[in-house]
């Protein structure tokens, strides 16, 4: 089934840990990915569902795997924590996908590791659940992030509050290290291992650094640069990530860890979904400034290695973090005009963007609905489908509209302009009671809802008859308030 070459296995001892699965009395296979298989070049088209099932439970080692741990730092909410690991995950091991590229296959609640800090390392089937949806959503809209090869349930109970079906989740990524990766090293002042470390990134990952004058400074920069740019696209689409420690930043660049996170629904910036988050640190707009400062805890682990002198290190970092706020801001201008309709942004633009953004804040208006019908009306549709999206009157909007249509007329019909806009405004993003909602019936073992939603997530621009429920935003008794972690 997999070709397996393990680079990360061959670093030292102290980059990981060898963990094995625990036993799972009945696994099922309850969704498995072809697609994305077929991506992988794995052979699987002679393999039953229950001989999948066994596998990516863990209760089948393949040829070739080397289950391990990593070892990782990271700070959380702010609070520097010296080890944390894979509590909860296990490294199967690495495979070369079709187009040569590197990509980890990975266990996502397979019981217990030697980082599980007495947590019994197992995951319920609501956040495998929902990772599965989230991941898969995130591809389709084109935005970095790790996948979903497949949803396990295992026949287990776990405990949490109460009793719930146990699964396993089989995640697919370019690569699991973090910047609490590097934090881990550092922290132990082991400066030989953040090299070895950085050397790896730099092979895997930025393997065109090798050739310029200072290879760890262009591989901040360039891991810096991923990060602004993910994040910009997060906004764009009104994802909020919930937890954005430095555990979970990854240095691929790749969206990872799909925990208590959640879309806006009505626009507001200072939306906070996750449970834990009782202060706001990650709420939707606070997630750029969050970035820049994960970025200066990786910068920090490599100072040693961007200069022997330590104000000549200081000072490259510093000219990163800035050069990260200018680049966010430019990814963040360019997606916004996008989907105003603006072909050709300019600085003078980003009133006009902020403007409407505000509209949509004090009219309470959906986010992803109101972007969607500007694109009609760019195309000649009446303003009332818009207006009436705002729940609160908005006499503004009028005005705005007078500012906006000269934008958007730049040699294009209608007709092609609401066509751009809605190539980047999506119809159907993964709306969190609808995530509930799959969630709630596959307790009960009914899957239906669940792989309905995720079939017709994987066409989010499109307006399908068939989904238009799936569309619609909560009513008031629906709506998702608080998210949780999946331990």
């Amino acid at each position: 089934m997999f070709s397996f070459d393990n680079s990360y296995a061959r670093l030292p001892q102290t980059f990981h840990r060898p963990a094995r699965p625990a036993a799972a009395r009945a696994p099922q296979l309850i969704r498995f990915n072809h697609a994305l298989a077929a991506d992988l070049g794995l052979n699987v088209e002679d393999a039953s569902d229950a001989r999948l099932a066994q596998v990516l439970s863990g209760q089948v080692i393949p040829v070739g795997a080397e289950p391990l741990a990593q070892a990782y730092a990271g700070h959380q909410f702010g609070h520097f924590n010296p080890q944390l690991g894979d509590g909860r995950a296990l490294l199967l091991g690495e495979v070369l996908d079709r187009e040569g590229r590197r990509r980890d296959i990975q266990l996502k609640g397979s019981g217990p590791t030697a980082f599980s800090r007495n947590g019994d390392g197992m995951a319920a089937l609501g956040p495998v659940l929902r990772e599965y949806i989230i991941s898969e959503a995130f591809a389709a809209l084109g935005v970095p992030a790790t996948r979903a090869l497949a949803a396990v349930s295992t026949g287990e109970q776990v405990v949490r509050e109460t009793m719930l079906p146990g699964a396993v989740f089989t995640r697919v990524a370019a690569s699991h290290i973090r910047v609490g990766t590097f934090q881990f090293f550092a922290a132990q002042g082991d400066e030989a291992a953040v090299k070895t470390l950085a050397d790896y990134v730099i092979e895997r990952h930025y393997p065109a650094a090798r050739e310029t004058e200072n290879p760890y400074l262009t591989m901040l920069t360039l891991v810096a640069e991923r990060q602004a740019k993910l994040i910009a696209r997060w906004l764009s689409i009104g994802f909020i990530h919930g937890v954005m420690n430095t555990d979970n930043m990854a240095i691929s660049g790749e969206t990872i860890d799909f925990g208590p996170c959640a879309f806006l629904d009505e626009y507001d910036p200072r939306k906070v979904f996750s449970s834990i988050d009782q202060r706001g640190r990650y709420a939707y707009a606070n997630q750029p400034g969050i970035g820049q400062w994960n970025i200066a805890r990786f910068a920090e682990c490599l100072l040693p290695l961007l200069d022997a002198d330590e104000e000549k290190a200081l000072e490259a970092a510093n000219g990163v973090l800035k050069d990260f706020g200018d680049v966010f801001q430019a990814e963040w201008l360019a997606l916004f005009a996008a989907k105003l309709g603006v072909r050709e942004p300019a600085d003078d633009d980003r009133p006009l963007v902020t403007d409407f953004l505000e509209l949509m804040h004090q009219g309470e208006a959906d986010f992803t609905l109101t972007f969607r019908a500007l694109s009609k009306v760019a195309g000649g549709a009446d303003v009332v489908a818009l207006t009436e999206l705002f729940s609160v009157s908005q006499p503004g909007l009028a005005e705005w509209l007078i500012r906006w249509r000269p934008r958007i007329e730049d040699g294009r019909t209608a007709a092609e302009c609401q066509a751009a806009m809605e190539a980047v405004n999506p119809a159907l993003i993964p709306r969190n009671h609808r995530i509930e909602e799959a969630i709630a019936a596959a307790v009960y073992n009914d899957f239906s809802f669940f792989h309905r939603l995720v079939d017709a997530l994987a066409t989010p621009y499109a307006e399908d008859p068939d989904t238009a429920d799936l569309r619609v935003p909560p009513k008031p008794e629906e709506r998702v308030t608080r998210t949780f972690c999946g331990t």
